[in-house]
């Protein structure tokens, strides 16, 4: 499996790609509902998870 450096996205990206706000982005990580994981106080976000979590998202609704 290869792994690139920007397969890691910030809290502030997360935001962007999604258009929402801080508190919404933290309410996602924190839920678990967007795959997440932290590095002492900083999270890390997969890019596919956020992927996953808006083809969910479609095909739920």
């Amino acid at each position: 499996m290869g792994f690139e450096t920007n397969d890691i996205i910030t809290v502030e990206e997360l935001m962007e790609l999604l258009n929402i706000g801080k508190n919404t982005a933290y309410t996602l990580l924190e839920s678990g509902e967007v795959k997440a994981f932290r590095i002492g106080r900083i999270w890390k976000i997969p890019r596919k998870s956020v992927y996953d979590y808006v083809n969910h998202k479609v095909t739920s609704e």
